[in-house]
């Protein structure tokens, strides 16, 4: 199926909700991904809403309950730009799946990331135009209720805690690599929370709530939450388990492909690495002796705090069946847990583990 606005080799997982991403090849070695690239997470319908008829409701424990359209928001806040990562939670969940099935959730590869420049205000300027009360502990999110939404399909939202929200760095983006945001991501109005998982940045943002207690919202409450392995996935819809927030520190190799043919002598290996919240990339190591010996990748320097690091390094591989291994350190000293099998969930949420690619090396 052809996507609108995407790459031809983009890959479908779901017609509807539309649920795709890119080839890893096409993802890599760009340090912001192009509109067309970007991954596509949806729960619903995409929604096209009328830019001059849309408004923001601000409201809850405030002193003053807003109520702003896009040209108000645009003249009455100072407007910011920041180069962020967008992750999907079950960014790499195929890799969990070949472990133990995790049937009805999208097979995500290694592509449901993407980093784009965000244009638009600050949540924390909002607030403060607001009033937060002291009372105020989170910020929930809502995005606009439509008529062609499914009856089985909840209105999607979540929360951030007040902390987060008054940071700086969370936006209320209208622009997107510097062109107006497109329906299929969220458009007329975004939340884009850097460093949390992408379920956090709602898209046809219609509602900010701040409250005392995090949203009950399903998609919070109920659905993205990580179970231990031995659990019945069931028990996430009784709201028992851990919700998840902030994003962890995780690597993937992107070149070469699993299973691809490549020359045997020097080969380029690449791919990205990205941590959560306000920690940092602190270094990627590359094995090819199933994680022996290691080798340091040179990593590009971020875009901004709250980007990705992309890293490459060239190895040499002899004829022959190879295994390529990848692992990320953080600015906190952690890395990346080593085995699929160690991270397992029910829902195949925050695959975290070392990232491996098997190739064929072919003598010339």
């Amino acid at each position: 199926m052809a996507v609108s606005g995407k790459r031809d080799d983009f890959i479908v997982h779901q017609e509807y909700p539309l649920n795709a991403e890119p080839t890893s090849a096409a993802l890599d070695g760009r340090p912001l991904t192009p509109l067309d690239t970007f991954y596509c997470r949806n729960h619903g319908p995409i929604q096209h809403a009328d830019p001059d008829r849309w408004r923001l409701q601000v409201d809850g424990l405030v002193d003053h309950p807003l109520s702003l359209s896009l040209p108000e928001l645009r003249d009455r806040f100072p407007q910011r730009t920041v180069v962020a990562t967008v992750q999907c939670a079950g960014n790499r969940r195929a890799e969990l799946a070949a472990v133990r099935p995790i049937p009805g959730q999208v097979p995500w590869g290694a592509a449901a990331i993407s980093t784009a420049r965000w244009t638009g205000v600050t949540l924390a300027d909002v607030l403060a135009r607001a009033g937060l009360q002291p009372g105020a502990e989170h910020v929930a999110f809502e995005e606009a209720d439509v008529a062609s939404r499914p009856s089985e399909s909840p209105v999607f939202g979540g929360s951030i805690p007040v902390a987060k929200a008054t940071a700086g760095e969370v936006l209320l983006a209208w622009r997107m690599n510097d062109e107006a945001l497109p329906d299929v991501h969220g458009g007329p109005l975004r939340v884009v929370v850097p460093g949390y998982i992408g379920a956090r940045s709602v898209k046809w943002l219609q509602r900010v709530t701040a409250q005392a207690r995090p949203s009950d919202n399903f998609y919070q409450a109920k659905d993205y939450i990580l179970l231990p392995d031995d659990a019945d996935p069931a028990e996430a819809a009784r709201g028992r388990g851990l919700r998840l927030g902030v994003a962890a520190l995780n690597t993937a190799i992107l070149r070469p492909e699993e299973g691809q043919t490549v020359p045997a002598g020097p080969v380029q290996v690449s791919g990205y690495a990205t941590a959560g919240d306000d920690r940092g990339v602190a270094r990627v190591d590359v094995s090819i002796d199933g994680g022996r010996h290691w080798q340091h990748a040179d990593l590009d320097t971020a875009a901004e705090p709250w980007a990705w690091r992309l890293w490459r390094l060239t190895v040499q591989l002899p004829p022959g069946p190879a295994q390529i291994v990848a692992r990320a350190w953080d600015t906190s000293a952690s890395t990346q847990p080593e085995r699929v099998e160690h991270v397992w969930n029910p829902l195949g949420y925050m695959n975290t583990a070392w990232s491996r690619v098997h190739v064929t090396c072919a003598t010339v």
